[in-house]
């Protein structure tokens, strides 16, 4: 009998093993969706949005309102003489990346939608970004931006 026994636990470890096989193969493939999905949707969402704002010259519209506009011109010379090494991100893509992460590609998308339709006040914008990404990430935004606006 305790042989039968004994079989019947090395069965059951034997299946606990396979079955945490599994579970971690399928927890890494997981994973690597989730990363790499990301990082095409960021890229496709970076290469999108720069070739409509080339194209359409919408870039010379923002500048111009960001002249305009004191309280945005001192928002975006904030990223002017930071130490890059510290930031958590220093390129579009990985900003775009770590956008898509915290807020998703519809909420980015709503967003978007609501600045361009006029139904969402830069103030608005401001507080949604704050309450979703660290000081850190906000200072990294600022220099991106500050950049892009200063090519």
């Amino acid at each position: 009998m305790s042989r039968y026994n004994n079989r019947k636990k090395s069965g059951r470890k034997k299946a606990m093993k396979i079955l945490l096989g599994f579970v971690i193969v399928i927890a890494g493939l997981g994973y690597g969706v989730y990363y790499y999905g990301t990082k095409i949707a960021s890229d496709k969402l970076v290469d999108s949005v720069s070739q409509e704002l080339e194209s359409s010259g919408e870039m010379e519209n923002i500048k111009q309102s960001v002249e305009n506009d004191p309280e945005l011109k001192q928002f975006v010379e904030e990223g002017k003489n930071v130490d890059e090494s510290k930031l958590p991100f220093t390129t579009k893509e990985e900003a775009t990346r770590v956008l898509v992460k915290k807020f998703g590609v519809n909420e980015l998308q709503d967003i978007q939608q609501g600045v361009q339709s006029g139904t969402m006040t830069k103030d608005e914008v401001m507080q949604k970004a704050q309450s979703k990404l660290t000081e850190e990430e906000m200072l990294a935004l600022k220099v991106i931006v500050y950049k892009e606006l200063n090519k």
